[in-house]
């Protein structure tokens, strides 16, 4: 690498192209809060820090000519961008999860600034993508993200074509898997969301004189926040322990 530093430099800019693509995707880095700079000096420390393990792969391909490279380095991004949100699309199911949580438990306050992103979200869905996203980065699920951009040279080795068609089957079957397994750590909410309101319907036809959707407002608030404090912990560890198989495509 010090005999031939415009290789060097070449070299770190293939490199960069993948990694930083998927940087720029990652659930936590790519987060509105975190100033663009420190995004940048990230995925470029990131990309040094890869380069040495990926001299002999690359520094081949980087000797061909101008529009081969440039070619490469769009190909790279796309991967690198493809990476990135199959992680992404699975903490965003988050947002579907909490959504649904808010619905059944009867929360419905006006949506609030949201604390990873810009747009606005209500305070159920913040609480749960924060916390859940805690417990990814105490587990290092970016050092999985980065683990696998430095496998994914073998499976998807540098110089070769993008595979459209691939890259959105991978996504559609991330996105299925994420809903299947969003749906199953919603699955305590939506029973409880279909008995309370088939009860409170019964009792509405017992004594319709009674505005029983008023006053079952609040029982349903506090058992949905009842339900939601003893079934927290369970929900963020089965969300930690299918990040894996999610994200591997198993």
């Amino acid at each position: 690498m010090i005999n031939d530093p415009q290789g060097t430099v070449l070299v770190l800019i293939a490199v960069f192209g993948r990694v930083g693509a998927c940087f720029m995707f990652l659930p936590g880095f790519s987060s509105a809060r975190i100033p663009m700079q420190l995004r940048l000096y990230l995925a470029v420390a990131v990309s040094m820090a890869l380069l040495p393990i990926l001299w002999d792969r690359l520094y081949a391909h980087v000797q061909d000519a101008p529009t081969q490279f440039v070619s490469m380095v769009f190909v790279e991004t796309a991967i690198g961008a493809v990476i990135g949100l199959i992680a992404r699309f699975f903490v965003l199911g988050l947002q579907f999860a909490g959504t649904v949580i808010t619905m059944l438990s009867g929360f419905n306050a006006p949506p609030a600034s949201d604390i990873l992103e810009s747009e606005s979200s209500n305070q159920v869905t913040n609480l749960i993508s924060f916390g859940a996203l805690m417990v990814l980065f105490s587990l290092n699920f970016h050092h999985v993200i980065i683990a696998a951009l430095a496998d994914s040279y073998q499976t998807l080795p540098v110089g070769g074509a993008f595979d459209t068609r691939k890259a959105l089957v991978t996504l559609t079957d991330t996105l299925s898997a994420t809903f299947m397994v969003m749906l199953r750590l919603s699955s305590p909410f939506i029973a409880f969301g279909f008995l309370f309101n088939v009860a409170i319907g019964f009792i509405n036809k017992l004594s319709p004189q009674i505005p029983i959707y008023f006053i079952s407002a609040p029982f349903q608030i506090l058992a949905g926040l009842v339900l939601m404090y003893f079934g927290m912990a369970a929900f963020l560890k089965l969300f930690a322990d299918a990040f894996l198989p999610v994200f591997n495509g198993t």
